[in-house]
């Protein structure tokens, strides 16, 4: 999916999705269909000097909130499961991974920024865990679908979608 460079009505939405300021935004990874930022890309170091590796970072309140009751109905484990009894899925989670990294390492690249602290890292317990739903599903949306199979699986089962505005709900 493209990234579309955040505008200050952009990182005024995201500031209140999230409730405090928002920080070193680079670009709006995915939006809902009336527009307003979902899923915002975020330089891997902070302007704080802080290593940051969630490069797609879920803010949509919407989202986070079904996100977090997936997590909580124990849907982590089942997905964790999954991962060892299905070899096909492991194999492309790992892609997801080195697609993760490869996303933030360009973007460090193009920042002339170099963040050995996270490096090979990903974000949502790639390549082998499953450990937060909410950066794997931000992934997907901002990745588009089949990229990471984990997230788009998770997106399939939230009761959220990226194709049904809920934002004044929030």
């Amino acid at each position: 999916m493209p990234l579309t460079p955040a505008t200050e009505a952009d990182i005024a939405e995201v500031s209140r999705q999230l409730g405090r300021p928002a920080r070193d935004i680079r670009a709006i990874a995915a939006r809902c269909v009336c527009g307003k930022p979902t899923v915002v890309h975020t330089a891997p170091r902070l302007s704080d000097g802080t290593p940051f590796p969630t490069t797609y970072y879920l803010t949509h309140r919407g989202a986070t909130s079904a996100v977090s009751t997936l997590e909580a109905s124990g849907l982590m484990a089942e997905l964790q499961q999954r991962l060892a009894d299905e070899p096909e899925l492991a194999a492309a989670y790992q892609k997801a991974h080195e697609a993760f990294i490869a996303d933030r390492d360009k973007t460090g690249a193009e920042l002339g920024l170099e963040v050995p602290e996270i490096a090979g890292i990903s974000a949502g317990g790639m390549p082998t865990r499953v450990k937060c739903l909410h950066a794997l599903i931000g992934h997907s949306l901002a990745a588009g679908p089949g990229v990471n199979p984990i997230g788009d699986i998770a997106l399939e089962l939230c009761s959220w979608s990226p194709n049904r505005c809920v934002c004044e709900s929030f």
